[in-house]
Order: C-alpha cells, then structure tokens, then sequence
C-alpha cells in the first residue's frame, strides 16, 4: 500500500481552460478526507474540527469510535489532467446533520463517487438518493476497512444499484487506489455524455 504523504505530488500548471467538478459523497467516517487527500496535488483545504463529547448526542459514533475529527463544511483538492483539464475534488461532510449542504455541492458537478463502507452500507443510501434526484452520474467504491467481504453482487442488491453504475474496491489511504476510482469515473461520465460538447476529452491516464 502507498501511502500519499511520502510522495512527491505534481506541480501545479500555470493554467487551464477547463475546471472539472468532482465530489465525494457518503456516509459518516467513510473516507471521503482521506480520499482527497491522497490524490490531491496540492494541499487539500479541509474543514475538520475536533470531535467532543458534546457531539456525541448528534452523531452516532458507535461504529466510528476511533474518528477523532470531523469535516463540518467540505474537503477541496485538485489534480492536473492535462494541459486545458483540471478536476476540482469536493469532499462533502457525512453527518445528518450537514446534508443540507450536499444539493449546493451538487451543483455543477461532472460526476460523483459513493464511498461505502460495507460494514455500514446503510449509511450510503441518501447520498445515492439524492444523486439520482439530481441526475448527476455517479460510481461507487467500497473502502477497505478490512471487515467482511461482500461480493459484487450482494452490493449491488443491497444498494439498489442499476447496472450500468460502475462498482470497484478501493482503499482511500492509497493514492494508486484514488487515482483508479477518479479515472473509473472519468470514463463513466464520458460514456453517459457520449458526444456531448459539455464534456471535454479526458486523457486516458491521470498524471498524479
């Protein structure tokens, strides 16, 4: 496993004709941080606070014991695709009680991913509910939290899934595993917005 804090991450581009919207949505302590801060060039913004014991009353923590922080806004990186293309990852809070930031970080956006944790996988339901509500393109990865292990199709069943929405494993801490799901969705997004002007080519590797 790679780790992304002992790489050396890719210089920024002095510029780019296109800004390509990414967020990471799901449930509470799946990774979505984590996610982004693998796989950003630069510095991600994060918007963690401290977990205290006040919030234990709002939050269910019984299956997140050892999460220490918390995102209360969203999480922001970026990765160069090429020359003219950049995407621009939002990684959206997990808590109940900021879902109603999620239909404004919707907005404009190319495609999401769905991060699960298969140990909770009731906890993905809303975020694939209100991206079928908006429309917006979707995958979803399965973070490794070395529980049980479920097959694809059992996944599938147990979220509903149409068949055309792509599903991989993938561990958020590995920068080789992000890079894996971003192109995943790349490529999805491109197949729904098959001859679309509103999409531009996306190269077929990402340089990370």
């Amino acid at each position: 496993m790679d780790s992304a804090t002992s790489e050396t991450r890719t210089p920024l581009g002095a510029s780019a004709d296109n800004g390509l919207k990414i967020v990471i949505v799901g449930g509470f302590g799946v990774g979505k941080t984590t996610l982004v801060r693998s796989v950003s060039e630069i510095r991600p913004l994060n918007t963690e606070e401290t977990m205290t014991r006040a919030g234990e009353a709002v939050d269910d923590i019984s299956e997140v014991r050892d999460k220490k922080a918390t995102t209360v806004a969203f999480d922001f990186g970026r990765i160069t695709l090429d020359a003219r293309n950049v995407l621009y990852l939002f990684g959206a809070p997990g808590q109940e009680r900021f879902w109603f930031l999620w239909d404004r970080l919707f907005s404009g956006t190319l495609g999401a991913v769905v991060l699960v944790d298969t140990r909770r996988i009731d906890d993905s339901w809303y975020a694939i509910d209100r991206l079928e509500h908006h429309g917006t393109p979707f995958i979803v990865a399965c973070n490794d939290f070395g529980g049980p292990t479920y097959a694809p199709r059992q996944i599938r069943e147990a979220l509903d899934l149409d068949p055309h929405v792509p599903l991989l494993d993938c561990d958020a801490r590995s920068r080789a595993s992000g890079k894996q799901v971003l192109i995943t969705l790349v490529e999805h997004v491109k197949k729904q917005y098959a001859g679309s002007a509103q999409v531009s080519p996306v190269p077929e590797e990402l340089t990370l």
